[in-house]
Formats: structure tokens, C-alpha cells, sequence
């Protein structure tokens, strides 16, 4: 169909090349006027303004058009069928107008006028006029003219088919001139490459796909039909549908039907026969008024019942098909319907239409809905009883469908669409200049007014109407969408009466919302409920589902569930023996009221309570020269720092939370870097004293005084502090729910979040250890009674053996033996140093303290004692 329209535009453009060249035969110099050889003769509406707006409207919904030549007599346009809607549409287009001339605050000192013309349903007409349009219908124009001055129009208001404003746009997008269409609602207009100038007040069918969707959603309604129309409104509809409802819905289609144009019985009785014999009970349809009264008459036909009917906004509001005879069948039918909207007014400016009887349209509108005709009538006119038209008829004394303005839904779009361009154009003659949005910060003027110089207000414009609704236009030319939600009731009396249910929109700050009023909706089925249209009923408890080979999602059949069994969403739960329930799976984690971690956290107190004696002990005894020796301080903070480390292994007993997570491998790596860092000073002060002791060695001890100790001690923590403050803030250790090890269990763990932090972490302390025990194994023979490096070796030997095993035994631990091993490691390389570090000193201060003296200690004294 594209391809077709396609080939279509480019020879009506080569025409009018063709046509061009005849206008340069016609000029007998450079300057001489150059004449049209021809013109289309379009049906017409115009009023003079200082601007003008175009419009493009159906007033009739058929024509006989000319043959295209080249002759200088010019062949006239045929349009029949009057349509009172569609010239509603062009003479809310003519209030607009004439409401925002008479509005002082709105355009001051400039004048609106218009040029309306009906496209007669045909594509090649509103072609026509669109082009004439844009580049305007004068009878002749000098060669040499420099083109400025404001364009023929500013900006079109139209079309009302899909596939004319494609036709329009891409040809009338090249000349930048705005078009805002009230009715085209195809999705492939929002394509801003192909259609850079094209706007419209009505959503798109992207957004009423998803609307659409909204309402199945809301009603459980997973498994439909859909039926569209054989054309760019159809297609386009099918395909995002197909997408979007997988997408955003998670519901199926059972069939996808494409509706013909034109009398194709065979087709359309096989259409309602897969109708019929699917099980899906509500049927979407996005197709013409026309397509629906062919569907309708085959299923009264083969009398088709109990299908919950869903409509597009194309045929929601058709009278035509709300009859006696079918409302049966579309009783109760839900459909998307354009916004409907009050404009004040509107009613009074159509009674005084009679005052354009000057024009064509106007003039064939008032023998329409009089039945008479203008003078001089047809022959036989009068003969056969027909009236002549004076012009005084009055509107209010006829029942015409012109005159119900009781349901202004696309007569609404009109009215948006007009004040869009005419915000634009207010805004763009406020523009001062020197401050402009153009090349050197020029302004627009109407002077030298460009088309696409509006157009960039227009994608700016915002304001709110009368009716409280607001305006604007997004990236691709759509306006914010909002669809009323219709529904057909059928009244006991026989009448039919379409209300509204709710509203779905989207807002700038909401996004899409759906709004139902269920208790008004009338349902076609007994009882007066919903009805339900699934392939497969959800499974019972017990049984799982299992897919149809190539069949829908939505189609599966139920079976046995597997022992165990649980749904992505539960991943908490477990069934129940019997399999028809689901109960709390068991959790595991190292807790305070198991056997083993009641057996840490004694540990861990108990190794606590020693230090804090071993402690006392030494601050009873400070002045002792056991105590004295190597630095007291160092010793105070040793014991210290081992009563963090007793205390840190407690985080790793209980629930984990995320500050446990974060704190036991920081405090774990802190305390043990500062009782390491301590040891790594004291041995380095053993062998600075042994070096001391030589000749010429005095200098050596300036080097370790308490000063130098301190700083060295906080210098190596603070590289610790640093590593685990890095760690926490680019990986953070986290708890997690791991189901991995356990079907039937949730084992709460901490993860290290950085595998990395851990092992430099770990790798940092086993540096220290390891140069403490070095330095240690090398000052263990030095010349003492009391020689503390050789207890510092035996301590680090210990510390670095268990971390050694930990290694291995933590990576091979499931779940909590992991937090098990960690502690177990802390309490017996903190148990190691203490017993070694402190074990012998607390032996001598308490049980032999004849060796508690500087001469037994220094080896002057008896060495048997």
C-alpha cells in the first residue's frame, strides 16, 4: 500500500514539473508575469486575515474526479455525498478563528484568516489542496520575484485519514510548513526523520494499543482476537499490538484477522467462522464504520453470541451501528473514544452560518439539510415539487446532525489544533529582537514569515485549554494522550445510550493510568458480569504449568508439580509435603542458639575475659621490670587490640545485616593489623637495643623511641582503616539470601562483595605477620635470660600456620561453616598470641616473682633460680 502511495506522490510531482515547463513557455522575457496553464478547482472556504491558517476536511465522502490533462480549459472537481460531521469539523475550525480574532489579549493587532477546503475522501484531492496551499493559487506571479512575504498559509490544520496526511506530509514536509491533524492517528506519523513538520491534538495508535491493553489487563482478559483494517491504520495497529501486548501485557492472540475493503462475502464468512470456533471471547477491533457493518451482517448471519466486542476510535461513535438489529451482538461493547471536550460558543456560531451562503460548501450544506435548492434550480427541479432555498430557513426548527454538539470529540481536536498554532504565532511575535532563537538572535516577523520559523514554536507550545485539559507537543509532534472510555448500553426500552466508564491518560508526572467506573459498565452476559477469556485456567495448587508445543504462552495444560516445587515469585516458600501449598522455607545462618555458635560465643567471651585479667594483671604489676621491659605501652596495646579481636568474631554470629556485613571484616582486619603492627615494632626494638648494646651502635636507638613506636604502630593501622574503607565503598559487603546450596533451605550469608578487598585485606595482615616472624627468628638467640623474640616467634608461627589452613578450609565451607571457620581462626590465632605472647610473663609475675627482677631478666643473676 505504501509502495503504491509512494509511486502515486512522485508522478503527481512529475506532473506538475511537466506543468511548470509550460509555465516558461508562456514568458516572453524575464520579466514578463508567466500565467498557470492549470489549476485544480477545489471546494473552498476562505477569509482574508493578516495570516492564514489552512484546513483539510471531509465534507463529502466520495467524488468523480477529472481526468488529468493539460488543456487550457480546466476541468471542475465532482464531490458527493454531503457529510454534516465533517463540515462541523471545518466550521469549528471557522469559530476557532473568529474566537481568537475577537480575543484582545490573544494576537493583538493581527488578523486570522483561513482557507478550508474538503478532500472529498479522495487522496489525490487533498493532495491537491495541501500543495495548493503551500504554495499558493495565484493566477500569475513575476519570474524575478524574490519570494518574500508571508506564505499563501502558515500552517494546516488536517487531514483526517492516516494515509492522506502520509501523502501530505512527506511532500508538504519539505517546505517546513506546519501540519497539526486531528483525526490521522498512525504510529508511523510519529517517525520525526520522514515527517519533521507533522503534529496532531489526537494520541497516536501507539498509545491507544496501549490503552487497549490497559482494559485487558484490568479485566484478566489474556487470550483475544484482533481484527484491522487492510490498510495503513490496520497494518500498522497489528503489528505494535502483537509486540506491545507480549511486551506490556503478557496476554496472547488467538487470531489476527485483516478486514477487506470492498464486497468480499466469502472472506468475511471466513473470518466470523474463526470467530467462532475460537475460545478467546472478546474480540478487539481497529477498522472503519464501513468494515464493521460488513463484519456485523455475517455475524448476524451465522448468529455469533457471547463475544465481548472492544473498539477502536474509529468506530466507538457510529450511530449506524447502534441499532435494534445488532445490539444483541454489540451490546455491552467497550471502545476507546477520543477526548470529548465543551467549546462555549460553538452552537451559536453555527446557527449563524448562513451568512457564508457565498460559498460553494455552504451553500450545498443548506440544500442538504433543507432539501430545496438555490436559484436558478436544476431543470425539472420545481416540476417535481422541489422547494426553492431562500436563505431564512432556520437552522433550530430541523433535526440535522450538523447541529449536535452534544459529543464534540474530533470538533475538539479542531479547536486544539487551531489554538496550538495560534499559541505559536502569539509567541512568536513576542519575540524581542536581539534575543531571538534564530541566526544572530533574529526574530520572526510577519513581514518575512518562514514556515519552519513556526514550526519551532510550535514544538514548544503548552497551554491549557477551557475544559482544564492541557497542550503541548512531545519530541515527535504527539500531543499528551488522553482516550475517554466508552460504553454501549442497552436500555430495556430498546434505545441505545454510549456513556462513559473512565478515563486513561498519561501525565508528565504519572505516567499511563488507567480509570474505570466498573459499576457503570453494562456486560452483555448473564449474570451482568465480566467475562473471563483465557486459553488455560490458571493451575491449581498441587500442579504446574506445562507449554503446548507450538502453541501461545497463554495455552498450557497443568501437571503434577515435582517434589519441592516453588514459583519464581515465592523463592521464599517451599510446598507442602502434600504439594498443595506453599509454607516458609527453613533459613540457616551461624545463630547464637545452635551448639556451635553458643561454643564460638563462649569462646570468643571467654578469650575476652582473659585479656581483660591479663590486663589487670599488668597494670597491678606495671612497675615490675617484667612489665617494663620492651616497652610497656606496646604490651598494654597488644592486650587491647586481642580483646578486639576476641570481641569482632561475635559479628559473625547471628542474622547478617548489612552493618554486620560491613563492620566484621573491617573491625576483624583493624584489630589484628594493630596487635601485628605492635608485635612488628617490638621485635624491631629487640634487635635495635642487641645492635645498641655493640660498640658504636648508641646511634642506633634514636631511631625507637616511644615517639617513633606510636607513629609506626598508627602509620601501619591507618594503611589497614584505608584498604577496608575502599573496599566498603566500591564493593560493599551485603547480605544475601543463597539458595543455591539448599533447595529447601534459604542460607543467609554475607557476601564479600570484592573478592580482590578480601585478599588484600587478608594478604596485608599475613605481610606483617610474616615480617614479624622473620625478624623474630632472627633475634631469638640474642644473649637474654628473657628473650621475648623467641616467644614472638613461637606466637607468629602459630598465627601464620592457622591463617595458612583458614584459606583452604574457608573456601571449601558451605554457607555457615564459612562464618564458622573465620571465627574459629580468629579465637585460635588470638588465643596463640596471647597464651604465647603473655602465657610465660604471666607465669613469672604471679608463681616465680624471685625472676620478676632486673638481674634475673638482664642474666646477671643466679641462672638456676
Amino acid at each position: 500500500m505504501c509502495a503504491f502511495l509512494d509511486a502515486l506522490f512522485f508522478l503527481y510531482v512529475y506532473l506538475n514539473l511537466l506543468t511548470s515547463s509550460f509555465f516558461l513557455s508562456e514568458c516572453s522575457s524575464p520579466f514578463s508575469f508567466c500565467n498557470l496553464r492549470r489549476r485544480f478547482y477545489l471546494n473552498g472556504i476562505h477569509k482574508p486575515g493578516d495570516v492564514v491558517l489552512g484546513g483539510l476536511f471531509e465534507v463529502h465522502y466520495t467524488s468523480l474526479f477529472p481526468e488529468l490533462t493539460f488543456t487550457s480549459e480546466p476541468n471542475q472537481l465532482s464531490c458527493q455525498g454531503f457529510d454534516p460531521p465533517g463540515f462541523r469539523h471545518a466550521m469549528t475550525m471557522a469559530f476557532a478563528v473568529d474566537e481568537i480574532n475577537r480575543n484582545s489579549n490573544m494576537l493583538p493587532n493581527v488578523t486570522l484568516g483561513y482557507s478550508l477546503y474538503d478532500n472529498c475522501a479522495t487522496l489525490v484531492i487533498g493532495f491537491s489542496a495541501a500543495l495548493s496551499m503551500a504554495t499558493g493559487r495565484e493566477e500569475h506571479f513575476l519570474l524575478q520575484e524574490n519570494c518574500s512575504g508571508t506564505p499563501p498559509v502558515v500552517g494546516i490544520v488536517g487531514d483526517s485519514f492516516s494515509t492522506f496526511s502520509i501523502a501530505t506530509s512527506d511532500v508538504i514536509g519539505l517546505f517546513k510548513l506546519p501540519i497539526v491533524s486531528y483525526f490521522a492517528t498512525c504510529s508511523c506519523l510519529s517517525d520525526r526523520q520522514r515527517f519533521p513538520s507533522f503534529f496532531r491534538t489526537i494520541p497516536s495508535d501507539a498509545f491507544q494499543v496501549r490503552a487497549m491493553i490497559h482494559i485487558l489487563k484490568h479485566f484478566g482478559w489474556t487470550w483475544t482476537g484482533l481484527l484491522v483494517s487492510d490498510d495503513d491504520y490496520g497494518l500498522h495497529v497489528a503489528r505494535s499490538f502483537q509486540s506491545d501486548l507480549t511486551h506490556f501485557g503478557g496476554g496472547c492472540l488467538a487470531y489476527t484477522e485483516i478486514l477487506p475493503w470492498g464486497d468480499n462475502p466469502a472472506e468475511l464468512r471466513r473470518i466470523v467462522e474463526v470467530i467462532k470456533k475460537s475460545t478467546a471471547h472478546v474480540v478487539i477491533v481497529f477498522a472503519h464504520q464501513i468494515h464493521m457493518i460488513q463484519i456485523m451482517e455475517e455475524v448476524v448471519r451465522q448468529n455469533v453470541t457471547g463475544l465481548q466486542w472492544i473498539a477502536s476510535e474509529a468506530w466507538t461513535s457510529a450511530t449506524v451501528l447502534q441499532t435494534p438489529r445488532l445490539m444483541p451482538y454489540l451490546g455491552g461493547t467497550l471502545g476507546i473514544a477520543i477526548r470529548r471536550g465543551e467549546i462555549p460558543g460553538l452552537r451559536d456560531f453555527l446557527l449563524q452560518i448562513h451568512f457564508l451562503l457565498n460559498s460553494c460548501q455552504v451553500t450545498k450544506f443548506w440544500e442538504h439539510t433543507f432539501q430545496c435548492k438555490f436559484a436558478p434550480p436544476p431543470a425539472g427541479w420545481v416540476e417535481a415539487g422541489g422547494a426553492l432555498c431562500t436563505g431564512q430557513e432556520d437552522l433550530e426548527n430541523v433535526e440535522t446532525e450538523f447541529m449536535d454538539i452534544s459529543n464534540l470529540r474530533p470538533e475538539y481536536n479542531v479547536y486544539k489544533a487551531v489554538y496550538a498554532l495560534a499559541y505559536a504565532l502569539h509567541d512568536m511575535l513576542q519575540c524581542e529582537p536581539g534575543r531571538g532563537p534564530f541566526s544572530g538572535h533574529s526574530c520572526g516577523n510577519l513581514q518575512r514569515l518562514e514556515p519552519w520559523q513556526l514550526m519551532h514554536y510550535l514544538e514548544k507550545v503548552n497551554f491549557t485549554t477551557s475544559f482544564g485539559d492541557q497542550v503541548s507537543f512531545d519530541e515527535n509532534g504527539d500531543a499528551l494522550p488522553i482516550y475517554d472510555i466508552m460504553n454501549w448500553l442497552w436500555l430495556p426500552d430498546g434505545k441505545t445510550k454510549v456513556q462513559s466508564v473512565g478515563v486513561v491518560k498519561r501525565s508528565a508526572s504519572k505516567g499511563e493510568e488507567l480509570t474505570l467506573d466498573e459499576d457503570k459498565i453494562y456486560w452483555n452476559f448473564e449474570p451482568k458480569q465480566p467475562p473471563r477469556s483465557v486459553c488455560s485456567e490458571s493451575c491449581p495448587p498441587g500442579t504446574r504449568i506445562a507449554r503446548r508445543k507450538g502453541q501461545p504462552v497463554c495455552c498450557f495444560d497443568c501437571v503434577p508439580c515435582s517434589e519441592g516445587m516453588f514459583s519464581n515469585e515465592t523463592e521464599d516458600f517451599w510446598s507442602s509435603p502434600q504439594r498443595d501449598h506453599c509454607v516458609p522455607k527453613k533459613t540457616e545462618f551461624l545463630s547464637y542458639h545452635e551448639p556451635l555458635g553458643i561454643c564460638l560465643t563462649t569462646a570468643s567471651l571467654l578469650g575476652t575475659f582473659i585479656c581483660a585479667v591479663v590486663l589487670g594483671i599488668f597494670i597491678y604489676h606495671r612497675n615490675t621490670p617484667m612489665v617494663r621491659a620492651n616497652n610497656s605501652e606496646l604490651s598494654f596495646l597488644i592486650l587491647l587490640s586481642l580483646k578486639l579481636c576476641f570481641l569482632c568474631s561475635l559479628l559473625f554470629i547471628g542474622r547478617p545485616q548489612l552493618w554486620t556485613c560491613q563492620l566484621r571484616h573491617a573491625a576483624f582486619g583493624i584489630s589484628f593489623v594493630l596487635c601485628v603492627s605492635c608485635i612488628l615494632v617490638k621485635t624491631m626494638v629487640v634487635l635495635a637495643v642487641f645492635k645498641a648494646s655493640k660498640p658504636g651502635g648508641g646511634a642506633t636507638l634514636k631511631w625507637f623511641g616511644a615517639v617513633q613506636q606510636r607513629g609506626t604502630v598508627l602509620a601501619l593501622t591507618l594503611i589497614q582503616a584505608a584498604i577496608c574503607t575502599v573496599w566498603i565503598v566500591s564493593a560493599s559487603p551485603a547480605p544475601h539470601k543463597n539458595t543455591q546450596y539448599h533447595n529447601d533451605k534459604i542460607v543467609y550469608e554475607c557476601v564479600v562483595g570484592s573478592t580482590v578487598g578480601f585478599a588484600v585485606l587478608l594478604g596485608y595482615i599475613g605481610l606483617l605477620a610474616t615480617l614479624s616472624f622473620l625478624l623474630a627468628f632472627l633475634a631469638r638467640n640474642l644473649p637474654d635470660n628473657f628473650n621475648e623474640a623467641k616467644l614472638i616467634t613461637f606466637s607468629m608461627l602459630i598465627f601464620c600456620a592457622v591463617w595458612v589452613a583458614f584459606v583452604p578450609a574457608y573456601i571449601n565451607s558451605p554457607g555457615k561453616y564459612a562464618d564458622a571457620v573465620e571465627v574459629f581462626a580468629i579465637l585460635a590465632s588470638s588465643f596463640g598470641l596471647l597464651v604465647s605472647l603473655f602465657g610465660p610473663k604471666c607465669y613469672i609475675i604471679l608463681l616465680r616473682p624471685e625472676r620478676n627482677t632486673k638481674k634475673a631478666i638482664m642474666g646477671r643473676g643466679n641462672t638456676k633460680t
